[in-house]
């Protein structure tokens, strides 16, 4: 709601009014001293009736300007993208609060939501915004659950929680619902807990105990509330023309000297390696490096631009890290990421590491260190581009089979009634 003006609107329309008759009545007097004789008379200052003189002057078209129509208008236009804007932060922010999946999230995550953004946006706009999502709340509710004094329940599970938490860390983190029960039974023998409140407690903490299941540490699945790129090949690794689709992925080298990491970039349209790295560390200085070789080397051939490449990769930190996806974006290149520990989404780059090993380090191996990796890897990349045949480049090596491609594409059409 707008603050109430000071003068009503009947004073500033009688105010302007006689300063126009004192004009009319005066000749050659300036508007500044018939504003100011007005206002001594009207206790207004003469500033703030030369401002609704000048605006008066503008609405009657007799000054360039802004009318006093148009500038209401372009007030609301821009509270309303004020409130647009706000509403979107909002909702931004909530998708990255609340888990994904449309139902309503618990209370105790919207209020802590909203405590968390109360400052900035306040409770008002930020519950009608998600009323308009879909999730009805109501500020009343909120001020009376954060108002609302515990309940036994409540007041009970602090107490129990701290009594849980504390037992299952002193026991390495290996006890599961039914030892930490008994365990509590021992500790607190006056006290009795039911074995669902231990269940329902610890599930609430996020506790339990060791599985006898093995469980090994492959690749983290992601978080829910991270946002990744879609996987646009959907393991579909063919390509109508070359640079439309790469694929990336690192792989490693044993070498006395420790391991050695190797980054390749493959076009599937020829399956042409046009970028590779070697190092012996795994930052993403690695696959960057070999992204950047595959965009200079595709540019110097001036055959095809990258405007409409997608960059298909796994969920490899360095693939994902901001450096890289922001190269990706500079470059005009669409990304696109697999599911997290499924080598089937990027089977092509999986296929041109196992070449790599089969036909290369497996043969060749031991290695020393990154040096010699380096130099082999460059005599094979070559060999591979340019001599080795490919059963998917009809038996010919990837760089004969592309220039086939821009060959048969630049080739004038042949004139009418000849052979």
């Amino acid at each position: 709601m707008p603050a109430p003006r000071k003068y009503p609107d009947e004073i500033r329309d009688r105010s302007v009014r006689l300063v126009r008759d004192r004009l009319a009545d005066v000749p050659g007097m300036t508007v500044t001293r018939a504003c100011r004789d007005v206002g001594e008379q009207l206790g207004i200052k003469g500033d703030t009736l030369r401002n609704w003189v000048t605006a008066a002057r503008v609405d009657d078209g007799e000054l360039p300007g802004t009318t006093s129509v148009d500038a209401a208008r372009i007030a609301e236009l821009e509270k309303e993208n004020r409130d647009l804007r706000r509403a979107n932060l909002i909702l931004r922010q909530a998708s990255a609060y609340f888990c994904p999946g449309g139902a309503r999230p618990p209370l105790s995550d919207v209020d802590a939501f909203v405590d968390a953004h109360r400052d900035e946006h306040g409770v008002e706009p930020i519950c009608s915004t998600l009323a308009e999502a879909g999730y009805q709340i109501a500020p009343s509710s909120y001020y009376a659950r954060k108002s609302r004094k515990p309940c036994a329940r409540a007041v009970s599970d602090a107490v129990w929680d701290a009594r849980i938490t504390t037992i299952h860390a002193t026991n390495r983190g290996l006890y599961g619902v039914r030892k930490v029960w008994k365990a509590l039974a021992r500790a607190y023998p006056d006290e009795h807990i039911a074995r669902c409140t231990v269940e329902r407690r610890m599930r609430a903490l996020g506790l339990a105990g060791v599985s006898n299941k093995r469980t090994p540490t492959t690749t983290r699945r992601p978080s829910k509330t991270v946002a990744f790129p879609a996987d646009r090949l959907e393991r579909d690794f063919t390509a109508p023309a070359p640079d439309r689709r790469w694929v990336a992925d690192i792989t490693y080298v044993a070498t006395w000297s420790g391991f050695v990491y190797v980054a390749f970039v493959t076009d599937l349209y020829s399956r042409r390696i046009v970028g590779w790295r070697v190092a012996n560390h795994l930052r993403t200085d690695l696959a960057l490096d070999a992204l950047e070789q595959a965009i200079w080397s595709r540019r110097q051939d001036g055959e095809a631009t990258l405007d409409a490449l997608v960059h298909h990769s796994d969920h490899g930190v360095q693939y994902c890290a901001i450096a890289y996806t922001e190269r990706l974006e500079q470059a005009g290149i669409e990304a696109s990421v697999g599911s997290v520990g499924d080598s089937f989404d990027n089977a092509a780059a999986e296929a041109v590491n196992r070449l790599y090993k089969k036909e290369l380090i497996w043969r060749e191996g031991p290695w020393s260190g990154v040096e010699a990796v380096e130099a082999a890897t460059l005599s094979w990349v070559h060999w591979y581009n340019h001599e080795r045949l490919h059963s998917h480049c009809d038996h010919t090596p990837p760089a004969e089979y592309e220039a086939t491609y821009y060959a048969a594409l630049n080739r004038a059409p042949a004139p009418a009634g000849t052979a």
